[in-house]
């Protein structure tokens, strides 16, 4: 089956859903795909006990027009098209213009006991419990680095967990100093000080990290270590995230150009969002990480972009610079510090899905030449977290992707090989 559009925006999060509303309200038809069933993203991923947020709902609102895909997961591009597959088959979705609003993805990195049943990422331990996970009455410790650890921490909670301590790797001065800065963003502010009241009496440290995880078929107990040494925490979950990095395996695939600093790569847009290929716009965390505000007006602007709309698009230039500053922030009080980068040990298992150690990995100069001799990078999600922590750790940055970009069946396979025209022809027999 073939289908056309003249808009086409991957991903329904913030900014995919401000891209498809906004282009849909000057006409266009829009097609607005993602690869869960219900739109909201990560941020507004749907609670099973809470109601959305009430900009959430707004947002899903304002769809009039717009098509929304559900479940359709893009596996490659072909020529001016994508090739999604979806619970019935697949399809090829053509556009005119194209909006990446393909968000981020959880940082995880290595320590000893990482891999026990029971740790999670911060973020995919919040994601799990909205889909209803049972989490009440359980002993959860959260580490790692940034303001999800807060929101995470908040979610388990509401849901019935035991949060015994949220540990953040940031040292005091740097946290301070955030939080002095966020007098130039009241709303980022009010809603800190919402997170704090609903977490009163959950210890929040500082300069913490959760160096080992302990136990033999889950996990028992956790080892942090602060300004004060080291102590033992017993839990049943644990759940660890420094952060987020873009997703821009789509945009390579594409052939759009990526800006490589300082670390993680991120889709390198102009202005206007204009991506290096002709007729594909960039919006939201797929540009760098710049927080919820940030998207939703970058979101727009692609929105105007695509539909071609240029002067609605500048009016809202100011907006997004100011967001965008807060993301820089964000990035530079929070990123992770040296004693994370060295708490993996050579046993360490870097790719879960392949079993390899960090040790196994010594003299290879590149991914590649690493995923030849020890398959680092070749399992279920095809180096999105082994491939960024070895980036994050300075080993080598991730290689180019290549399609399927996820895992996909077989019949789906075969569809690449088959020509836009030969597909639509045959859908109309």
């Amino acid at each position: 089956m073939t289908e056309r559009y003249d808009v086409l925006v991957v991903g329904a999060g913030p900014a995919g859903l401000a891209a498809a509303g906004t282009a849909a309200a000057h006409g266009a038809r829009v097609g607005l795909l993602d690869a869960q069933p219900r739109a909201g993203g990560q941020v507004w991923r749907h609670d099973v006990r809470k109601p959305a947020p009430r900009a959430a709902r707004e947002a899903i609102a304002a769809l009039h027009g717009v098509n929304l895909l559900a479940q359709h997961s893009v596996i490659a591009s072909e020529d001016g098209a994508l090739r999604v597959e979806t619970p019935e088959g697949s399809a090829l979705l053509t556009y005119g213009a194209l909006v990446l609003a393909t968000g981020a993805r959880e940082l995880l990195l290595p320590f000893p006991g990482w891999t026990l049943p029971g740790v999670s990422g911060a973020g995919g331990l919040q994601a799990l419990t909205k889909q209803g996970w049972p989490v009440a009455g359980k002993r959860v410790v959260i580490a790692g680095s940034g303001p999800l650890l807060l929101a995470a921490a908040a979610t388990l909670r509401a849901h019935g967990a035991k949060v015994v301590g949220i540990h953040e790797q940031a040292s005091p001065d740097s946290v301070h100093a955030f939080a002095r800065q966020l007098l130039h963003w009241p709303a980022r502010a009010a809603q800190a000080l919402s997170l704090r009241a609903r977490l009163m009496g959950v210890p929040y440290r500082f300069g913490s990290i959760v160096r080992h995880a302990h136990g033999e078929d889950a996990v028992r107990v956790v080892e942090i270590e602060d300004a004060h040494g080291t102590a033992c925490v017993d839990c049943d979950l644990l759940a660890v995230g420094y952060g987020l990095v873009p997703n821009v395996e789509l945009a390579q695939l594409l052939g759009c150009a990526l800006d490589h600093a300082p670390t993680h790569p991120h889709v390198q847009v102009d202005e206007l969002l204009r991506t290096s290929v002709p007729a594909v716009f960039a919006a939201g965390e797929a540009c760098g990480i710049g927080g919820l505000a940030a998207a939703r007006i970058e979101g727009a602007i692609a929105g105007h972009m695509a539909s071609g709309h240029a002067d609605e698009a500048r009016v809202l230039l100011p907006e997004r610079d100011r967001a965008r500053r807060f993301g820089a922030l964000l990035a530079r009080h929070f990123a992770p510090g040296s004693r994370v980068h060295a708490l993996a040990t050579p046993q360490t298992l870097i790719c879960r899905c392949e079993d390899v150690t960090l040790g196994a990995l010594d003299g290879y100069a590149d991914a590649r030449d690493a995923k030849l001799a020890t398959r680092c990078g070749m399992g279920a999600c095809q180096g999105r977290i082994c491939g960024t922590a070895l980036a994050e750790l300075g080993r080598f940055p991730r290689g180019a992707g290549r399609p399927p970009l996820f895992p996909a069946r077989l019949a789906t396979l075969a569809g690449l090989a088959t020509s836009p025209s030969d597909d639509a022809s045959r859908s109309t027999t």
